[in-house]
């Protein structure tokens, strides 16, 4: 079974992509109940929602060099 996973304050998108990891390997496991994969499931909903969270933020971080060479936030 998939190990839990582990809530910390600011964690890398290298990070949550190895937890997805493991909850697919869950979700595939043969022996898993319905019961855990629904929660497995759920779980991994929630990381791909920190993910893109993360993703918006770092995108709006994000400079642009215009034409002339200046900087503009993305």
């Amino acid at each position: 079974m998939a190990s839990e996973v582990k809530e910390t304050k600011e964690q890398s998108l290298n990070e949550i992509f190895g937890q997805l990891e493991e909850v697919i390997k869950g979700l595939e496991a043969e022996d898993v109940s319905l019961e855990d994969s629904f929660r497995l499931y759920h779980s991994g909903i929630d990381m791909l929602r920190k993910c893109s969270d993360k993703v918006d933020r770092i995108e709006k971080q994000m400079l642009v060099l215009d034409e002339e060479g200046e900087t503009h936030e993305f």
